[in-house]
């Protein structure tokens, strides 16, 4: 980041820097059984990487999760909900996890569900990162143009949201995402992200007994603003603009009462140069002359942001649904 990759959604509903077939992961969008009552919904995972938004935010190494998330309908058509959710996280400023604190209503209209609401999500204990290793080199043991990746200390950062759910029989769902942070990641820079959704459902019919399946997509567009004087560079000193970029996932995800496994394919359009300006990876290594460009003076390059596969293994229970 210059600018910190950071994260945040729920796979439910299909969702630097900062995680939707695949973002913070925060219940299922199912309203509880009876009107007038209250339901709580927790659960865990591990995966291979936490991908949030086609960019890693485990920097590629496996990434342990879990949430919980009390829930009350006052009406038939409508839930509200609150939760916290906490993800193991390796960034640049090193903060000890990521900790989102959520809360919207899910009202419904007809077939048309809508998850509306907002986060603050939180990396405490976060330091600022200059760059530097040892020698007065950056932490990639190179140092060009007296350029560095640094991240702020404090990260955390509000976003809104609105999901929309759409089943259009027992086995086609669409949706869609959207969601905007006024400084995301703390950078000073607007950060705007919009996707469409697809769940193709496999009928129970063609399954054994207890298990479920079904193959999902997302194909999504984030767009930024300019960051503050921190993230300054010496062609735009007052603050950068962020690269925008398009991105994508296509998985397959079988369920077993409350397990879940979730294999997932996921890109993006950044260059690698582009990468390290989101991301400020402090693994970034030198990418040559190619990689020099007005917002990369540093010509350092990352590989956050490439083509990943990720398996994840997921519990997740609704008090409702053991009753």
């Amino acid at each position: 980041m210059r600018a910190l990759a950071l994260s945040v959604v729920a796979a439910a509903g299909l969702g630097t820097t900062l995680a939707a077939a695949a973002d913070l992961k925060i219940g299922e969008r199912t309203p509880a059984p009876n009107a007038n009552s209250w339901d709580f919904a927790f659960g865990a995972a591990v995966m291979s990487d936490y991908n949030f938004r086609g960019v890693t935010w485990s920097a590629h190494r496996p990434s342990i999760e879990a949430y919980v998330e009390p829930r009350y309908r006052p009406a038939a058509t409508l839930e509200l909900y609150a939760g916290v959710y906490g993800s193991s996280i390796d960034l640049p400023n090193r903060p000890i996890a990521q900790i989102a604190y959520y809360a919207g209503i899910r009202p419904k209209f007809g077939a048309l569900l809508l998850d509306l609401g907002g986060w603050y999500i939180d990396y405490p204990g976060g330091t600022t990162f200059n760059g530097r290793g040892s020698a007065d080199t950056c932490t990639n043991g190179a140092f060009f143009f007296g350029q560095c990746n640094t991240s702020k200390a404090v990260a955390s950062f509000f976003e809104a949201y609105a999901r929309p759910t759409l089943p259009i029989n027992d086995t086609v769902t669409v949706g869609g995402n959207a969601y905007y942070a006024p400084s995301w990641a703390n950078t000073g820079a607007p950060g705007t992200y919009v996707s469409m959704t697809a769940k193709l459902t496999v009928p129970t019919s063609m399954l054994p007994r207890d298990i479920g399946a079904y193959a999902s997509a997302e194909i999504g567009h984030y767009w930024f603003g300019t960051t503050d004087a921190f993230y300054g560079v010496p062609a735009f000193p007052a603050g950068i603009r962020l690269p925008n970029y398009t991105t994508w996932n296509l998985g397959l995800t079988m369920n077993y009462k409350q397990l879940s496994l979730d294999l997932r394919y996921y890109d993006t359009n950044l260059s690698k140069a582009n990468c390290n300006v989101l991301t400020n990876d402090h693994t970034a290594t030198f990418g040559g002359a190619a990689a020099i460009t007005p917002i990369n003076p540093s010509g350092l390059v990352s590989n956050w942001c490439s083509a990943a596969f990720v398996a994840k293994l997921a519990f997740d229970v609704a008090l409702s649904g053991l009753r």
